[in-house]
């Protein structure tokens, strides 16, 4: 369902897009990756460019991270096409410092130490957050499969079923509130 209709007449000024994808690789890592692209509706004036038309992008970047099934980042490639200053896109070389980090508790801490202030740049930072948890839905859902699949080979033969690396999430929304219907519905399903 959409948002309610604006109260009011409006005009488009800003665009950021953000698409974020997650791949399996052949050599058994996972390659998340962002691209995020700032336009404006209307031309103006920029310091180091000149004039930017509008919809040309202020801001256009890539970054890939390599993380195993670990979910460590093996390494961290940052590219900026577009920039409002010439010097933005060296920040992105440094984003390699982030490779040997593990994404989950204290991830961006993590990131703030190794890429924050001026050794980074806010953009990049701010979709890294978001990369983790599409590195969450890339991974943890093969993994819980494959686990599954595992316990099920294991009950058919009567050997003893391995436990499940798969941790519910609970308290973190409403769906995962300890006492809803979604949780009690994992736990038994977890308990088969």
């Amino acid at each position: 369902m959409p948002l309610s209709a604006p109260e009011t007449d409006r005009r488009l000024i800003h665009t950021r897009t953000i698409e974020m994808q997650g791949f399996q690789r052949t050599d058994g890592l996972y390659d998340i990756e962002a691209h995020l692209v700032d336009t404006k509706t209307y031309a103006f004036e920029n310091m180091d460019r000149g004039a930017i038309p509008p919809g040309e992008p202020l801001h256009g970047m890539w970054i890939r991270l390599v993380v195993g099934e670990d979910m460590v980042i093996r390494s961290c490639e940052a590219s900026t096409d577009f920039a409002p200053y010439a010097v933005c896109p060296g920040a992105a070389p440094n984003f390699a410092a982030l490779a040997g980090v593990s994404v989950g508790v204290g991830f961006n801490r993590a990131v703030k130490e190794r890429v924050g202030g001026s050794l980074g740049c806010t953009h990049l930072r701010e979709v890294l957050a978001q990369m983790a948890t599409v590195a969450y839905q890339t991974i943890g859902p093969l993994k819980w499969r494959r686990e599954r699949e595992a316990a099920e080979r294991a009950k058919a033969a009567g050997e003893p079923v391995p436990p499940s690396s798969r941790k519910l999430p609970i308290g973190s929304c409403l769906a995962y509130a300890p006492d809803s219907p979604v949780v009690l519905r994992h736990r038994a399903a977890m308990e088969e």
